[in-house]
């Protein structure tokens, strides 16, 4: 009888080489498990099977004794993608004019197959890129805008994203409109309507972050969409951190435009993205680098990016394999089971504030705390100095708090490491407070 890792390992291989690998490259996978029947269990009850996910963690090479939880910068791959890369940059190395743009460059076309059937769309809606900024940076340079033409945005949305606006702002003469939102949030409604409410006839793009990067909150891009659409406004959807965590499909979000990094909750090779234009809005944004045909109707047009890293790029298919293998649902549901295990065991303690919904629907597995008197990055110093847990300390205009992003690697035990860590830090500050008003 075959095991799991069997099964996995095989099925990622297989497709791996069905991409683009010619049949005289040595396979490196073995040893794989058999994929258990989804259907004996709803993705909330898989969420706390630890023997599954004990077999997941076995596949990540992260450190054992740095606890990272820090995911939401940039996400480890498991060895199976690890091994992919390194086998397409081995094998592109023999001969790399010949191998990388005779060989593995063909396999883009089945790799975009395989994203856009993970993303709900046509193949010839996705280009594949090097990440997020990237991508919206296609988008954010490249609309028809003019002078006047107004952009609705956020002070919370990415510094990239708000940088490439304010440089169209000084280029262009076009007008940002910013709202600073009240974070964190339970009502779709309120936040909707602080967009909608931001409209006017010369609005012409609203840009909404999927998920703030900063606190974890999950916005409304279906109900902005609508009502941006009604008026005839554009709606460009940054995906960088959402894209292979939430399970969900990019045309139900509603907008024009999407691109996420795919070395975030995919876990593909590091410097790897993805951008999604709605196929009748592709002739309307001219590339971004050079091309034949930079106002034309071929996503591929916004691919011209001269020589990339092949081997990072071919890699990608293998981490579609292994999240499918996974499963979106229940890779969602542990993701946001481990968040919401560490934040239930600090949000009552003396001192301690979170500042992320427990609701799956608002938040995923990015989560902010806070304990009174201290800053984020005294916080984030004693985690990493004298428990070495790595998170990050944030300071960005209405949001202040150490950001605490567990992946599906870790376990209940890994996080327990983080309560008593948080504990301890508190109850120390609390005496410490205590001391000094006596």
């Amino acid at each position: 009888m075959s095991t799991r890792r069997t099964f996995f390992r095989q099925s990622a291989a297989a497709a791996s080489a069905a991409l683009t690998l010619p049949t005289f490259l040595p396979d490196t996978f073995a040893n794989p498990m058999p994929a258990p029947n989804t259907a004996l269990k709803s993705a909330a009850e898989w969420a706390q099977d630890e023997d599954f996910w004990a077999w997941v963690k076995s596949e990540y090479t992260v450190s054992p004794n740095l606890l990272n939880l820090n995911n939401g910068g940039v996400c480890p791959q498991p060895k199976v993608v690890q091994d992919a890369h390194i086998r397409f940059y081995q094998y592109a190395n023999e001969a790399p004019s010949y191998y990388m743009w005779r060989i593995l460059d063909q396999g883009r076309e089945a790799l975009r197959s395989k994203l856009a059937d993970l993303a709900g769309c046509s193949a010839e809606e996705i280009a594949i890129n090097r990440n997020a900024t990237e991508g919206l940076n296609t988008v954010i340079f490249g609309l028809n805008l003019k002078a006047g033409d107004e952009v609705v945005l956020t002070k919370q949305d990415y510094p990239n994203m708000l940088n490439a606006w304010k440089q169209r702002e000084k280029r262009d003469g076009i007008k940002l409109v910013y709202l600073n939102l009240d974070l964190p949030s339970e009502d779709d409604d309120a936040l909707a309507q602080q967009y909608i409410r931001a409209f006017t006839p010369r609005t012409k793009v609203v840009h909404v972050t999927h998920m703030i990067n900063w606190i974890g909150q999950v916005m409304p891009v279906r109900k902005i969409a609508d009502e941006a659409h009604k008026r005839g406004i554009e709606v460009i959807a940054d995906g960088a951190h959402s894209f292979a965590l939430f399970d969900f499909k990019i045309p139900n979000l509603g907008c024009d435009y999407f691109a996420s990094s795919l070395h975030k909750w995919l876990c593909a090779p590091f410097g790897s993205g993805m951008l999604y234009v709605r196929q009748n809005k592709i002739k309307n944004v001219w590339a971004l680098l050079s091309n034949n045909e930079p106002d034309g109707p071929d996503i591929r047009k916004f691919e011209s990016l001269g020589t990339r890293s092949f081997a990072s790029e071919m890699a990608i298919g293998t981490a579609v394999d292994f999240h499918n293998s996974i499963g979106s649902a229940r890779k969602f549901a542990r993701a946001h089971y481990l968040k919401n295990y560490w934040m239930e065991r600090v949000r009552e303690l003396p001192g301690v504030h979170i500042h992320t919904s427990l609701k799956p629907e608002y938040a995923g597995a990015v989560a902010l705390f806070s304990i009174d008197g201290m800053k984020p990055a005294e916080i984030d110093g004693q985690l990493l100095n004298q428990y070495k847990i790595h998170t990050v300390g944030i300071e960005w205009e209405t949001i202040h708090g150490v950001r605490v992003t567990p992946h599906i690697y870790h376990s209940p035990k890994d996080l327990d490491r983080l309560v008593a860590a948080i504990e301890a830090i508190a109850a120390k500050q609390l005496l410490a407070g205590k001391q000094k008003k006596s």
